[in-house]
């Protein structure tokens, strides 16, 4: 199952994501957030409409989480490009929600940074309460689903402050979207790429994660209880670089789609 958070006749609403005639659209109401569907997609009650291109469509973040756990250097050659060791064990950090951006909304690069960077991730999205499982538990049935993100950094001040709160917690600093869906599998190898202003500038694979999604959750879940709509980004490749007002970034994840952000200069 695929589906988005969208804007209709001023109000917020999920819709179910589908292929007609070869192009992604809106073809019915989700009326109850997939977030409540405790792992069971197929309950989930619809409602009809007529079917609204997704291209077409007023997105908003696909997730509503109580948080955002970030991870951090989970690729080995992302780890090497910043001059970091590579983690002994899963690297957490917290994002704020505020921090949430529609596709298609505008990155706000603040005054007080001299350098943002883009970071295209795979995210994924709690779908049932997770706290400490047990050792033997399928951690993929805690998982809505995936999405694209961009965990927007300002580097310098990551640096600087020795910890990285405020350099990731900025307004619209959390890009995600265009959809969350249940049909890939990151085990296998899904592609992320993150292009700026079409140049390709990170080409990474999932296969390539140092710590696999079921460590890291299980990771996350040993200190805190992860909810229903919990978003994890779950690190980004190499090739991370900074943005400038006017720049357009986006991230595509194979299987799910494109994630597309403008830049402007905060004033």
């Amino acid at each position: 199952m695929r589906y988005c958070r969208f804007q209709l006749n001023g109000e917020a609403h999920y819709g179910l994501v589908e292929s007609v005639a070869g192009r992604d659209a809106i073809v019915r109401l989700l009326l109850t957030p997939p977030e409540q569907a405790d792992g069971d997609m197929e309950s989930l009650r619809t409602g009809r409409i007529d079917a609204i291109p997704l291209e077409q469509a007023t997105l908003l973040p696909p997730v509503r989480p109580s948080k955002i756990v970030c991870i951090g250097r989970n690729y080995r050659e992302h780890a090497a490009e910043l001059g970091n060791e590579v983690p002994k064990e899963p690297l957490i950090f917290l994002k704020p929600t505020s921090a949430l951006l529609s596709p298609g909304g505008i990155v706000r690069r603040p005054k007080i940074s001299e350098r943002v960077d883009y970071e295209g991730e795979l995210g994924v999205v709690i779908g049932k309460t997770c706290y400490q499982p047990a050792s033997d538990a399928d951690i993929r049935q805690y998982i809505l689903g995936y999405t694209c993100v961009n965990e927007v950094t300002a580097r310098d001040l990551q640096q600087k402050d020795g910890q990285w709160s405020r350099a990731k917690g900025f307004d619209t600093f959390c890009p995600v979207g265009p959809l969350v869906t249940d049909e890939i599998d990151p085990w296998v190898g899904i592609s992320v790429e993150t292009r700026v202003n079409g140049e390709v500038r990170q080409n990474g694979n999932t296969r390539d994660l140092i710590f696999p999604l079921d460590v890291v959750i299980r990771y996350i879940a040993q200190a805190m209880t992860l909810f229903p709509g919990d978003l994890i980004p779950s690190g980004t490749p190499s090739g991370v670089g900074p943005i400038a007002a006017g720049d357009t970034v986006e991230v595509t994840v194979q299987g799910i789609g494109t994630l597309k952000n403008s830049v402007v200069n905060e004033y």
